[in-house]
């Protein structure tokens, strides 16, 4: 893969429209290069979602531009968005699993669906995520016969599945039922250190701070837009 010289996202002056995602309608700007790590603060995580989205090219702007591996969202037709989406992780706080297949469909379909990776590497890849998040195997019951622990965990395991080049996290860690933190901090380090970017919501500011030394820009997001703040 071609490595990139610029941002691995980037946002200019990008206005959402308010309607369609309740995000402030006002400029928002940033810029995360490969490697690093920016954590968002914010009250709310619903929030926290739809600027996720925006970042995946699935909010409309009224200005400005979102860029992901320097390539215009707005500037791509539908088969190409999809493709491009095949490169992000993301956790999210949003309904996303469904009753209709084994947990493990929805923890491997993106990588089925976006990639040629053999179905054995997929599975071996799954199974070490799985090893590494705490769960005893790769789960094959539906969502909703797991436990919340093991939910958080699949969520964690998905979103890293596949060398992602750029990981959206709403945090797993507040409020987790289960400790795992050890492995998320090892598996943020190791796709950081192959070059992806990673952008952390988080709503309790103590839930970043054994990682902090390892952040790259912390901001906040707030009714008035995107506001950087200093790391103490």
């Amino acid at each position: 893969m071609k490595h990139l010289t610029g941002p691995m996202l980037e946002l200019a002056d990008a206005t959402p429209v308010f309607d369609e995602s309740s995000l402030p309608p006002v400029p928002l700007s940033l810029r995360v290069m490969p490697g690093e790590c920016a954590v968002i603060e914010t009250r709310d995580m619903s929030r926290a979602t739809m600027f996720a989205d925006l970042c995946s090219g699935m909010v409309h702007l009224r200005n400005g531009s979102a860029r992901f591996m320097d390539m215009n969202w707005n500037d791509l037709d539908d088969r190409h968005r999809n493709a491009l989406r095949g490169r992000i992780g993301r956790i999210t706080r949003r309904p996303v699993w469904t009753d209709l297949f084994g947990t493990h469909v929805g923890m491997m379909f993106k990588e089925l669906h976006h990639t040629t990776v053999s179905v054995q590497d997929l599975t071996g890849e799954t199974a070490r995520l799985c090893t590494q998040f705490g769960l005893p195997g790769i789960p094959v019951e539906t969502p909703r016969r797991l436990s919340s622990a093991d939910l958080v965990r699949a969520s964690c395991v998905r979103a890293f599945l596949g060398q992602p080049q750029l990981l959206l996290i709403e945090d797993p860690l507040e409020g987790s039922p289960v400790d795992i933190s050890g492995a998320f901090f090892e598996c943020l380090t190791e796709a950081r250190d192959r070059g992806a970017a990673v952008v952390w919501f988080v709503r309790d500011t103590t839930v970043w701070q054994p990682y902090r030394k390892a952040v790259s820009a912390l901001w906040r997001l707030a009714d008035d837009g995107l506001l950087t703040v200093r790391i103490r």
